[in-house]
């Protein structure tokens, strides 16, 4: 299909989201630029409360499954969004349509259009969902009265190692794409079903797929034009514990050809795009003072799994003063799928908490 701004692109057949494990939910939609954004909303705000929960790249909605039963339970109103190319969303077929400022302008404006700015607010975001989340936050920080961050950051030139080369790209491609695609893919495929530590006792980094200086311009490379890349398998390797079959087959779902995948694989190289974007959102976090806390997955072998990462977030704002941060070590990069029922009620328990204080 094609918008009337003459963006082509395709809608995932509802056959490919049956019978999918643990995922009763039924699509909603919003237009925006003649696309639509796909989203579940779950419970009630019983408790006066509505969550607003974000996933990565090359995640959809589907990885909250595990935590969307307990926030519900608590009285709470839960919305899943999945951006758009992921997901229920529509995707544009062209990678190149993709941008990071548009990822946050349809963020702003879905918020804005279920009225959620005016809501009683707590967002989760994890992944690209935190850097485009974090970004919104910190540029409408009056729309969120908590924030909870898990594996994720918002960095710029001055927090991060952005520094853009001559040619303006902060992970240039590699010189011999042939090899180091099947090096990648070597790397991604061994890391066990059941993950091995990626740090030692004291918090240290071992050596990991994901260690050295180049792994991100390799996944960049690798994520844009390799035929090999799926969902499921980045979702197996970055997650703690084996994933079923059907659950693997579940992340799939939104992708049942490449002409679908243009939104995954344009994500990883939207981040040539953050030098100067972040800046300003960056420094409205440094003046947020409601409640702030971060929740790690304690074994992400990626830069954002780092611990000096989460102590970064946690130095930066003011809001995360006083709550219990922690890692939680049997869960990997995708924390949502390891430990998603402790980390709803770890949230839960966050909302509480601050309503009282």
């Amino acid at each position: 299909m094609t918008t009337a701004d003459g963006v082509e692109f395709v809608c995932t057949p509802d056959a490919c989201f049956e019978n999918l494990p643990d995922w009763p939910y039924e699509a909603r939609y919003v237009e925006i630029d003649g696309l639509r954004q796909a989203y579940v909303d779950v419970g009630t705000d019983e408790s006066g409360e509505t969550i607003l929960i974000l996933h990565g790249q090359p995640s959809w909605s589907y990885l909250y499954r595990k935590m969307i039963p307990v926030l519900a339970e608590e009285g709470h109103r839960v919305i899943a969004m999945d951006h758009v190319g992921m997901g229920r969303s529509d995707k544009p077929i062209d990678p190149d349509y993709y941008t990071f400022q548009d990822h946050v302008d349809r963020l702003e404006t879905f918020i804005q259009e279920l009225d959620l700015d005016d809501a009683k607010l707590t967002i989760f975001v994890q992944d690209w969902g935190s850097l485009i989340g974090l970004n919104v936050i910190g540029n409408n920080p009056n729309w969120f009265d908590r924030v909870v961050v898990g594996n994720g950051f918002l960095p710029t030139v001055g927090n991060s190692a952005l520094n853009p080369n001559e040619d303006g790209l902060v992970f240039p491609p590699p010189d011999n794409p042939a090899v180091t695609r099947r090096l990648f893919h070597q790397g991604i495929t061994s890391i066990p079903e059941q993950q091995e530590p990626f740090y030692d006792a004291d918090g240290n980094r071992l050596e990991s797929p994901a260690g050295d200086s180049e792994y991100f311009g390799l996944w960049i490379d690798y994520a844009r034009n390799d035929e090999r890349f799926t969902a499921s398998q980045i979702l197996e390797a970055m997650t703690y514990f084996d994933l079923s079959e059907e659950e693997l087959a579940a992340y799939d779902a939104p992708f049942p050809s490449r002409t679908f995948m243009g939104g995954p694989r344009a994500f990883p190289g939207l981040v040539n795009q953050l030098p100067g974007a972040t800046d300003k959102a960056w420094e409205g976090l440094g003046n947020y003072e409601n409640p702030f806390l971060t929740i790690w997955g304690g074994n992400d072998p990626g830069n954002l799994g780092a611990p000096e990462v989460q102590q970064g977030l946690i130095d930066h704002v003011p809001g995360s003063a006083g709550w219990d941060h922690v890692r939680l070590p049997d869960a990997s990069h995708f924390l949502q799928d390891d430990q998603g029922e402790e980390i709803a009620r770890r949230i839960n328990e966050f909302i509480t908490a601050a309503e009282q204080d």
